[in-house]
């Protein structure tokens, strides 16, 4: 009895060891993991609070109060918008309007995005009834003279590109109470697709995610500069910080910057319809062929994209257009030609192929809300387009990426009911880590009888565009990928960008109301045939440069459009290419413009885009910044090395030193300021912490499990 009590206080003393053992263990790894916590915590935010005007989460305008890092309250600015379209080309006049309220002069910057493929050309600084036109000059030479005007008390605007869709504008020695309105031109070239045109004027900005252990953009700065460069020294680029997003207005502070718009539609034909995508809007039918829109609201919250779209009416759509331009001896002609829709016998010819579809949906912090119920019904939508024929995957990504399956399944009833319930669970959370997820999609294999395509759906809020592009150009191999915009102002240069190096097409959804139509369009696309050897012969053997150089594959509804600067034409221009294995083609004789339409400017922009894409795919950057600013100076272009400034002559501010104000800008609706994270400790780094966590946790126990409390006296062994 006595063994078998003693056995038993024994085992309970095991017990009772083993509990406490536990208890430790358990009581020191959250110790131990709340210190390792705390320390990742203060890494990041070492890291983060590099930006700092970035980093600045309250106020409206911030000044500089003289302490190093630290900002005051400010005015705001507000945006006039004027856009006139002729034919396929629109002429966008914004007018910012700086207001000081204060009682001392101030300097303020303003960061503002644009179209991806907008050609800044001009700037003009009203200064009461007085107008200063603004010159381009390279970028380090418009510092100086922007640094040396705002040190001797005179006005001055200058307008730099961040990235290529991201401008800030800065202006020198506001004076109290004093109103500088400040107006910007660009031009650009209209999207047509499907029978309508569509014109896209960014408002908001989503807030860029900087991958963990990714490399700082090299592109230009602003803020710091201008501030640094009023004491007399110009930095260069490697020392400051990008601005990769404008510094946000807290929520519900009311309208920040207000933004007013106006169309001007001259179609040459009569239109059919006309519709505003996010904003309420009034029509005005001025003539037969002249419509003007603009916003109900006169001062509208820019929180979200501008969308607006018009069709001409059955039978008047274009089916070519030819506008041409001469400027120094040189003619540039802008072509954009409609195949026809391919007949039924066309279609009956090339048997749909069986696909292998990779739907990819970003889950990241950014899409919380309203984007990721979008993200969720256009997968859904994509997942019912699958036949029993095909094959598919599924994989979200924030933080990491995590796929549903590890490799395509057959896309039979069951898969595609799994894989229902899998999207359905999905919640928005995390970092934006989107180099693992294109990693995983474009895996490199090519498998023979099926068509490989990626759909992507994201917002596209990344900084680090360029290392993403480069990673897609590197494993496209045959897949396709396809993007999807989600959200109320996605990146449109990265869904753009990503999908010309992809090999396919771009489509935004700003609105759940739009998924179901715009995804099934989408997959009507992808599905039809392509029109493929697309070739532009130009009149008796002409030398022509053209932009694109080589003109891509082109799905159901889309136009080819190409920018071409040459010699005087004289004789005919003939467009051909092959399509369900049977040829096409159409011949056009471009008539002598009467007056000037820009066409150069928007070639030139495009010749720079082509330049740019061989810096990103590792071309010598001193051989094509040189070829850029070449470029920009010959067509008065805003560009990564070149800038618009005007600068008065008169002085009117005291000398010296002046405050720095960064405008506030709206988050984009439905997204909440301030909580979205701008950065991720990389998974590595976790993990790493997590098993130190582990170790210092079972250390401990088991210190404390063989060592009394007070420790081991002298000449006491330890029982």
């Amino acid at each position: 009895m006595t063994n078998r009590a003693g056995g038993h206080r024994g085992g309970e003393a095991a017990l009772a060891d083993f509990i406490e053992l536990l208890a430790k263990a358990i009581l020191f790894g959250i110790v131990a993991s709340c210190v390792l916590a705390l320390l990742a915590l203060g890494l990041a935010t070492t890291a983060s609070a590099q930006a700092k005007p970035n980093d600045a989460k309250t106020g409206t305008l911030l000044f500089r109060a003289g302490t190093e890092g630290a900002f005051v309250p400010a005015p705001k600015v507000e945006t006039d918008v004027t856009i006139h379209v002729t034919g396929i080309v629109a002429r966008t006049r914004v007018a910012q309007t700086f207001h000081n309220p204060g009682t001392d002069w101030v300097e303020g910057v303003y960061v503002f995005p644009l179209p991806e493929d907008a050609a800044v050309d001009r700037l003009w600084l009203r200064i009461g009834e007085r107008v200063i036109e603004g010159q381009v000059k390279e970028k380090e030479e418009a510092r100086r003279a922007y640094a040396e005007a705002r040190r001797e008390g005179r006005k001055a605007a200058l307008v730099e590109q961040q990235r290529p869709n991201l401008f800030t504008n800065a202006v020198a020695n506001i004076g109290p109470g004093e109103y500088v309105r400040v107006l910007i031109e660009y031009q650009q070239t209209l999207a047509f697709e499907n029978g309508e045109y569509r014109l896209r004027f960014p408002l908001a900005i989503t807030p860029r995610y900087e991958p963990a252990g990714a490399a700082i953009p090299d592109e230009p700065r602003t803020v710091e500069p201008l501030t640094v460069a009023a004491a007399g020294a110009i930095p260069s680029d490697a020392e400051i910080d990008p601005v990769l997003h404008p510094d946000y207005a807290p929520a519900g502070c009311g309208g920040v910057n207000p933004v007013a718009i106006g169309v001007v539609i001259d179609s040459g034909v009569a239109l059919a319809k006309v519709t505003s995508s996010y904003h309420d809007a009034w029509v005005e039918k001025e003539s037969g062929t002249r419509t003007v829109v603009y916003l109900q609201k006169e001062q509208e919250e820019a929180d979200r994209d501008f969308e607006l779209v018009w069709a001409p009416q059955v039978g008047s759509a274009p089916e070519a257009a030819v506008f041409t331009e001469s400027r120094n001896g040189v003619d540039y002609t802008l072509l954009m030609v409609m195949p026809p829709q391919p007949t039924a016998a066309e279609k009956a010819a090339i048997a749909p192929m069986p696909r292998e579809t990779i739907f990819i949906i970003d889950t990241s912090g950014s899409m919380q809300g309203l984007s990721m119920q979008q993200a969720k019904e256009a997968l859904l939508t994509g997942l019912a387009t699958l036949t029993p024929r095909d094959r598919f995957n599924v994989a979200e990504f924030n933080s990491v990426t995590r796929p549903m399956w590890p490799d395509a399944l057959p896309a039979t009833q069951d898969n595609v009911k799994y894989a229902r319930a899998w999207v359905s669970k999905l919640r928005a959370d995390g970092g934006t880590e989107m180099a693992g997820a294109l990693t995983f999609a474009l895996n490199g294999r090519d498998n023979p009888g099926y068509l490989r395509q990626v759909v992507f759906m994201t917002d596209g809020a990344v900084g680090n565009e360029d290392q993403l592009f480069k990673l897609i150009a590197q494993r496209l191999g045959s897949t396709r990928l396809f993007t999807v915009g989600i959200g109320a102002a996605p990146n449109s240069h990265f869904m753009a960008k990503a999908a010309q190096f992809g090999r396919g097409t771009f489509t935004y959804i700003g609105d759940l109301r739009e998924v179901q139509e715009k995804m099934t369009k989408l997959f009507a696309k992808i599905e039809s045939p392509v029109l493929k050897d697309v070739s532009i012969r130009w009149p008796d053997g002409t030398p022509v440069e053209t932009f694109p150089a080589r003109i891509p594959d082109l799905y159901l509804g889309e136009p080819i459009v190409v920018a071409a600067a040459h010699p005087a034409l004289k004789g005919t221009i003939v467009v051909s290419g092959m399509r369900a294995n049977l040829p096409w083609s159409v011949a056009l004789t471009p008539l002598p413009g009467s007056e000037p339409t820009g066409v150069g400017a928007l070639w030139a922009r495009a010749r720079i885009a082509s330049l740019m894409d061989e810096l990103r795919m590792g071309a010598d950057e001193a051989l094509i910044r040189p070829a850029v600013v070449k470029v920009a100076l010959e067509h008065h272009l805003v560009s990564r090395y070149t800038s618009l400034i005007a600068v008065d002559v008169t002085p009117t501010a005291p000398g010296g030193e002046k405050r720095t104000a960064l405008v506030k800008a709206s988050m984009p609706r439905a997204t909440a300021a301030g909580e979205l994270p701008q950065t991720d400790t990389e998974s590595t780094l976790q993990i790493v912490l997590g098993l130190l966590a582990l170790a210092a946790a079972g250390t401990i126990a088991l210190v404390g499990r063989f060592v009394p409390a007070g420790g081991v006296r002298a000449g006491v062994p330890a029982q």
